[in-house]
């Protein structure tokens, strides 16, 4: 009877109310349900029909079922939220959402940039295995959418390619349109990316990639670049064919200076295994495939020296491809197992312990341990000197030192300078600036170097620290609840109003396959504007424990552990090899450094020079 009045054990406490005020939700737990006999229920010793959830959560709820009001004093907003979904009461989990949305806003607060949406995927083809040329003549036009041994290999090309798809016959129709350089610093292996992940989820970003104002983005099977001008903003601008094999690593160069090539082309490159694909990209979006190169064994990085297009394999081999002579060339060296560039330099921290300037040693470790990570410092030039060279490594022991090379001393190697023993795992990263030397996560060559804490694997917040302190400089939390797949930190050239200046964005790729920024430069000058005020470091506990929700742990090995685990800082075994150090250098660089751009790991040290 509707005037039945109905006694509740909830968690032990004991209330009594009206089965009116209990049902006039229907679609609520209570009536559909537990009143109406659907399920069993259990009663205690009085009667009461017993409900084993918190009796102060559900003291607000039933205080709501009767006057429709809602007392929020030292009640959780996500605790009371969980316990109206699970009794159903839709009515206050519509209120509970709002007050929510008070401390998340939908537009990304102030910090938020603009996203941009995923390129609908190119139709893979089924196609003839083609033997493959230096390079090729076909123009497309995508359209715009606004928004070891030391020896010396001969220079060759592949013969015969995965299967892929012929640029003149590409189509352009998709289907289903849905919502750090990597680098042997952190010696990732992570070649078992499976190609089911491709197919389920087409547009999920693996990569982001950044040079001057041009992002290259990575998805499973295909890549995709997109520039921002100062009237329009961001647009795409070329996707590439779709890849049969999986992408691993990309790219970019937004600046070519080559002999018969305008400035304004750009050069994407793709790998996938051993295989790397290399595209001319011009400015109104047509492209030419340069031509697919075969390193032999897996890339496991992939960068641009200037012009100069360089992969390179922890097995001990180097691929280059020449932007004046439009060649490929192959140099076997000692396995790599961390690099670093400077200028026009390309330093190997490599397997046996020792520094290479790509086959000439430079510095060989005191204690011959693996030198795991590598940061190149070079000093502005003076007229009055050269530049210093200042060079800091980190060793599978967990030792890091710092070398430099006087200009006067030209010639004589790299001198040991510094030595910390303050990790007790191998070093993954290191970064040397002007002022710091931090080890652990990555940092940028900035007066203000910043880490990216990425929690848990599966999330959409992203917490920004500075690398010098720890201190907490921003959270930035998808917009679209989707999660985050991979990020980097890039800096934009400023336009050509006057006042205008370069300004360091964050570029988030999701799981739906949109890229989403943030606003670096406006989130740093906040924080020191807030100079006074308590600064956090990473997640509290409740932030922490909010991140865990749709976790689960395992015990199998320590939570957190340090990344990568020491088991993959062992170089696998490739082929015997002989070492030959008095071979002279047989790959030239030259040019302007590379950007750089890398993976955040959580435990720092910062050393001030």
């Amino acid at each position: 009877m509707p005037g039945d009045v109905i006694h509740l054990n909830v968690g032990g406490t004991r209330f009594s109310t009206s089965r009116q005020t209990l049902t006039w939700i229907q679609d609520s737990f209570l009536p559909g349900n537990l009143l109406s006999g659907r399920i069993l229920s259990l009663k205690d010793e009085t009667g009461a029909i017993f409900i084993d959830r918190d009796p102060k959560l559900f003291s607000v709820i039933l205080n709501f079922l009767q006057s429709k009001d809602v007392d929020l004093s030292g009640i959780s907003l996500s605790a009371l939220k969980h316990e109206a979904e699970y009794f159903g009461i839709t009515p206050l989990v519509r209120r509970l959402v709002l007050c929510e949305d008070l401390e998340h806003s939908s537009c990304g607060d102030v910090l938020f940039h603009g996203s941009l949406g995923p390129p609908c995927p190119p139709v893979p083809e089924i196609l003839e295995k083609k033997p493959v040329s230096q390079s090729t003549s076909n123009i497309t036009r995508s359209p715009q959418h606004t928004t070891q041994a030391h020896s010396r290999s001969q220079s060759m090309h592949v013969n015969q390619a995965p299967p892929r798809q012929d640029a003149a016959t590409r189509v352009t129709s998709c289907f289903g349109c849905v919502e750090s350089r990597t680098s042997f610093r952190n010696v990732q292996v992570d070649k078992h990316r499976s190609d089911v992940l491709g197919y389920l989820n087409p547009l999920k970003v693996t990569m982001v990639q950044g040079h001057h104002n041009w992002i290259c983005i990575s998805y499973p099977h295909f890549v995709c670049c997109f520039r921002m001008k100062d009237s329009t903003g961001w647009h795409h601008i070329w996707s590439s064919p779709y890849m049969e094999n999986a992408v691993d690593r990309v790219a970019l160069n937004a600046k070519v200076v080559a002999q018969n090539q305008e400035n304004t082309n750009k050069m994407v490159a793709a790998s996938m295994g051993s295989f790397v694909q290399l595209w001319l990209i011009m400015d109104d979006g047509s492209s030419r495939e340069i031509g697919m190169f075969d390193l032999s064994v897996s890339v496991d990085s992939l960068f641009f020296i200037g012009s100069q297009l360089v992969a390179l394999s922890q097995f001990g081999k180097i691929g280059v491809w020449h932007s004046m002579t439009q060649h490929w060339q192959i140099q076997d060296v000692i396995p790599i197992t961390s690099y670093d560039t400077a200028g026009s330099f390309l330093l190997l921290g490599c397997q046996n312990g020792s520094i290479y300037y790509i086959v000439t040693e430079l510095y060989k470790d005191p204690s011959e341990d693996m030198v795991t990570a590598l940061s190149v410092y070079l000093t502005p030039k003076t007229s009055l000197s050269g530049n210093w060279i200042e060079i800091a490594y980190g060793t599978s022991s967990g030792t890091v030192r710092v070398i430099v090379q006087h200009p006067e001393t030209v010639g004589h190697g790299p001198q040991l300078f510094q030595t910390f023993t303050v990790h007790r795992s191998p070093v993954t990263k290191v970064m040397l600036s002007e002022k710091h030397l931090v080890s652990g996560p990555y940092g940028e060559q900035d007066d203000q170097q910043v880490f990216i804490q990425k929690t848990v694997p599966e999330t959409d917040k992203l917490f920004i620290r500075l690398s010098s302190n720890g201190q907490r400089v921003c959270v930035i939390s998808s917009v679209d609840n989707s999660s985050i797949a991979a990020f980097c930190v890039h800096e934009c050239e400023g336009s050509n109003r006057m006042g205008s200046r370069p300004r360091r964005y964050i570029f988030t790729g999701h799981t739906n396959g949109t890229i989403q920024m943030w606003d670096l430069t406006t989130a740093l000058e906040m924080m020191n504007k807030s100079d006074g005020e308590p600064r956090k470091g990473g997640p509290t506990p409740e932030e922490l424990m909010k991140l865990l929700d749709q976790c689960d742990l395992t015990s199998r090995n320590t939570t957190p552990s340090i990344s990568p685990a020491p088991s993959v800082l062992q170089v696998p075994m490739g082929p015997t090899v002989s070492y030959q150090s008095s071979r002279p250098n047989s790959i030239a660089m030259d040019s302007d450094a590379g950007e750089e751009d890398g993976n955040y790991y959580p435990d720092t040290i910062v050393t001030k020079i």
